[in-house]
């Protein structure tokens, strides 16, 4: 199992400002799994060199930038979850496919919004079986 500090050097590769916007949603995904009813624990890992939050009762999340100021959330491409974030706050996000929101460093993160979509994400199975 990897250490926070394998998360943490991953992290720092990363240029100002993108790497404290990527600090910033690490910690949002992490609060936002503390809080949310039905998350069952968190593990933090390095998956396809990037950081990752898997849980049983969602899917997995994966942060990284993607060059100059941008940096995107992941979220598997095989669930609904970016139509359901779509739906819900439309053009309020940037959205990448089926993949990912992308954020800009240089702008504020909606903390509110994102918390919901990271909270959506990490209860994505247990909704799905509840047919939710």
């Amino acid at each position: 199992m990897q250490q926070p500090s394998d998360i943490e050097a991953r992290l720092n590769r990363h240029p100002e400002p993108t790497r404290s916007a990527l600090k910033r949603l690490r910690r949002l995904i992490l609060d936002t799994a503390a809080v949310t009813p039905g998350v069952e624990a968190i593990e933090e890992a390095l998956r396809w060199g990037q950081p990752s939050y898997l849980t049983k009762t969602g899917g997995t999340i994966r942060i990284d930038g993607r060059g100059g100021s941008q940096y995107a959330l992941y979220v598997h491409c095989q669930t609904d979850l970016l139509a359901s974030f779509r739906d819900l706050y439309g053009d309020a996000l940037t959205y990448d496919g089926k993949r990912a929101l992308i954020f800009d460093a240089a702008t504020p993160l909606n903390e509110d919004v994102v918390a919901h979509c990271i909270a959506l994400a990490l209860t994505y199975h247990s909704r799905k079986r509840r047919g939710a």
